[in-house]
């Protein structure tokens, strides 16, 4: 069963001997090579791909999707540069990982599909929209194995996040203009200002806070001196006040589900270091305390009890009711083409929506990632977009496990990067400001950042064997 796991998730994949045998690696890879002897501008590649891509984490919430585009397309082209420029060496070799297998499998899926959609111009278009955000994982893969320059990508979106986080407590002290209907208009909380900061929608805000206040969580840890500890408990205060004011009941769930699969991983890794009593119990204990203290507050806090029993009130509530109608539509067009869908992005369900909707009910999207995903690329891009995930999360859990055993205090950032796909995937379930930019460059960092740790399993093992020779 173990062998089935690892031939199933790619673990025991060989890459490095089936890279050395491809011959598009073998032509692509190390086509520049001898350009790059004399090039200035590529000698220091990491450094000016890590500036690159500082500037699209910088500007994100600030900034139009345009220049955020503009900004990809630049990554893009410096990473192509960067790869014909490589040499073939093992240590470019074993940088590719069994997540960006998955990744260019999902984007062969969008291919096809694109190839197959009934609005092909659309969905061509929206195929190099795809294409950008891949090709990002992949620059940002690249450049996250150094952990200097992995350590700078995170500080600096935790500082561009506080700085949205202060602004978006000064629209709830100071008041702020709702730009749209966020609320049922029979809701008690009809008048409750909802922030949102910088990016103009409170469900944008907190998908894009919720990474902000895991990765700030996980800092105390692994942030050494107290000064920096105290930085990130002020970071965590802040993003997480902030995110609760959005009154996203998607980004509430995406927040209760990071929080406690943070805190079961905190306790999973300090467990080693515990006495027999606190091992066994303090996951109930820590899991049980915050499942209580959510109690207290839907008991007790007026606001949060309102917006969390809204969830429950079916189509009694307009925005649950709204997102019914929608999904009704998005079922049917499942139905109708179910292999490979529609094709990748919102400009072909636009053009394919319309034929479909209930009257006054438009969408720009299907409000749920794992819907969006089945209608643009079919069920074959959806088991993809699943296989994806599976990888990613057990690559993730390899390498902590193996970082653990190596008392690194790398295995945090690991730990908030588990946390944060699940929070993501959890609001990503009842809506889709996954697609928008300042979103969705998260996500791929976050998937990212887990593969620059892949190790082969062999390097594991070895690594294990040696780390318990020393210890002996």
């Amino acid at each position: 069963m173990n062998l089935v796991w690892q031939r199933f998730t790619l673990s025991s994949f060989p890459l490095k001997e089936y890279l050395a045998t491809s011959y598009v690696h073998r032509f692509l890879v190390g086509l520049l090579s001898s350009w790059r002897q004399t090039s200035v501008l590529i000698q220091w590649g990491d450094a000016t791909a890590a500036a690159l891509l500082s500037l699209v984490y910088a500007l994100a919430p600030f900034t139009s999707s345009t220049l955020i585009g503009l900004l990809l397309v630049a990554c893009v082209a410096f990473w192509l540069l960067l790869t014909l420029s490589d040499e073939a060496t093992p240590a470019n070799v074993s940088s590719v990982t069994p997540i960006h297998l998955l990744v260019l499998l999902y984007w062969g899926v969008a291919a096809i599909a694109t190839a197959l959609s009934p609005v092909k111009k659309a969905a061509l278009n929206d195929l190099g929209t795809l294409t950008l955000y891949l090709l990002l994982f992949a620059l940002c893969a690249r450049i996250l194995r150094s952990p200097r320059l992995r350590s700078w990508i995170i500080i600096l979106y935790l500082h561009v996040s506080l700085i949205v986080s202060v602004y978006g407590l000064r629209q709830w002290f100071f008041g702020a203009t709702a730009l749209a209907t966020w609320v049922d208009p029979e809701s008690p909380l009809s008048k409750t200002t909802r922030v949102y900061s910088y990016l103009g929608n409170p469900n944008l805000l907190a998908g894009y806070l919720l990474p902000a206040v895991i990765f700030s969580l996980v800092a105390i840890f692994a942030w050494q001196s107290w000064i920096k500890k105290a930085l990130a408990l002020t970071m965590l205060i802040v993003n997480t006040a902030c995110l609760i004011l959005t009154f996203s009941r998607g980004g509430w769930i995406g927040l209760v589900v990071a929080i406690l699969a943070v805190m079961a991983l905190l306790v999973y890794w300090k467990s080693v270091e515990m006495p027999r009593f606190w091992r066994t119990w303090s996951l109930p204990i820590v899991l049980g305390g915050l499942i209580g203290i959510l109690l207290l507050a839907v008991i007790f806090v007026e606001p949060v009890r309102l917006r969390v029993f809204s969830i429950f009130a079916d189509r009694q509530d307009s925005s649950n009711n709204f997102r019914r109608n929608v999904w009704d539509a998005v079922f049917e067009m499942i139905r109708d083409r179910p292999i490979f869908g529609i094709g990748p992005g919102h400009n072909s369900f636009n053009q394919v929506y319309p034929l479909y909707q209930r009257p006054r009910y438009t969408a720009l999207s299907a409000y749920s990632i794992l819907f969006e995903v089945t209608v643009e690329t079919g069920f074959v891009g959806l088991a993809c977009f699943l296989w994806l995930i599976i990888v990613t999360f057990n690559t993730a859990f390899i390498q902590m496990r193996r970082l653990r055993r190596l008392r690194s205090v790398e295995g945090f950032w690991l730990i908030g990067a588990i946390a944060i796909l699940l929070g993501m995937l959890a609001h990503g379930t009842v809506d889709t400001v996954w697609y928008r930019p300042e979103v969705n460059t998260l996500w791929w960092l976050i998937v990212a950042l887990i593969a620059s740790y892949w190790t082969p399993l062999a390097q594991n093992q070895t690594n294990s064997s040696n780390l318990e020779s020393t210890v002996n």
